[in-house]
């Protein structure tokens, strides 16, 4: 199925560090962009499990902590990572152009929970 994309313009790239995670609120929501180094990644900012914001937290690889209870979510899919309860965080499609970070809100993507826990459970 193709769809069409509605990028919207954030902020310049150097305004996100390697490594690091700006806040920003998109159309009512709270997201989280992410610096992978290679490519921009966005999801949901608050923790389900407490409301931490994840753009605080630290990044390690494709996964970031949450600050406030150490709750890890793997950036690309959403999903909590050895949680004590299946969970999950809305992730955004994100793309660089010309310097320039853009993310899609209206393609938000969720993993089902049971996936999460099946996940969750092979870890």
């Amino acid at each position: 199925m193709n769809r069409e994309y509605k990028w919207t313009r954030v902020t310049q790239v150097e305004n996100i560090p390697p490594l690091e995670g700006r806040a920003v609120t998109l159309q009512g929501i709270e997201v989280a962009i992410f610096n992978l180094r290679d490519r921009f990644v966005t999801i949901e900012n608050q923790c389900p499990h407490k409301g931490g914001p994840l753009c605080d937290g630290i990044v390690s690889g494709t996964t970031v902590v949450c600050p406030l209870h150490g709750w890890r979510f793997d950036l690309d899919s959403g999903a909590a990572i050895r949680a004590s309860l299946p969970a999950c965080v809305a992730t955004f499609p994100t793309r660089v152009e010309h310097g320039v970070v853009l993310v899609d809100m209206a393609a938000a993507q969720r993993v089902e929970a049971r996936e999460t826990a099946a996940e969750n459970a092979a870890a």
